[in-house]
């Protein structure tokens, strides 16, 4: 069973589940693949993981970094998995690129992955700004591939401090 509770952000408000396990779910309201995956007979209550992750956000939203993360689900394929892993090693303020994030993969697994099939599961990535998809840029610098929006993305990175002047907007 799943459990949902909003949170209003001043990017928008926000749809957040979990299960016994953990958090399972946060998107921005209108994003693209908005609750995908979310169970059909969830519930809209508040959880000890939705509590924690709602201190989290509001320490996040303030400016600072928050020291603790609450308790996640991640959920999807091994693939999506092993990205989202990566993508939580990205440091508060700092990017990566997909290529970047394909190389750590293809070193690990001695085959060649494509920078492509890493921005497919960032782009499905579940679990918004805890799983920093936001943090993920092109190789040339674009600002790239984020479902809640390129003027979401660019916010949040200003919010961690980001010089975003750097990056090319398409």
């Amino acid at each position: 069973m799943e459990y949902i509770s909003y949170y209003i952000s001043p990017l928008g408000r926000m749809l957040l589940a979990a299960d016994d396990e953990g958090l399972t779910g946060l998107w921005f309201e209108g994003q693209r693949y908005f609750a995908l995956h979310l169970d059909e007979n969830h519930e809209e209550k508040e959880t000890p993981v939705l509590s924690e992750t709602k201190r989290w956000l509001d320490i996040y939203f303030s400016g600072s970094r928050p020291d603790f993360t609450p308790s996640l689900h991640i959920t999807g394929s091994d693939f999506h998995r092993e990205v989202s892993d990566i993508m939580r090693t990205i440091p508060y303020g700092k990017t990566m690129t997909y290529g970047e994030i394909a190389s750590m993969i293809a070193e690990k697994e001695g085959r060649r992955i494509s920078a492509r099939a890493v921005g497919g599961a960032v782009g499905h990535n579940r679990i918004s700004i805890i799983i920093p998809c936001h943090r993920v840029i092109g190789s040339n610098g674009s600002l790239t591939g984020y479902a809640g929006g390129l003027d979401r993305k660019i916010r949040l990175l200003e919010l961690e401090g980001v010089d975003t002047h750097v990056f090319i907007k398409p």
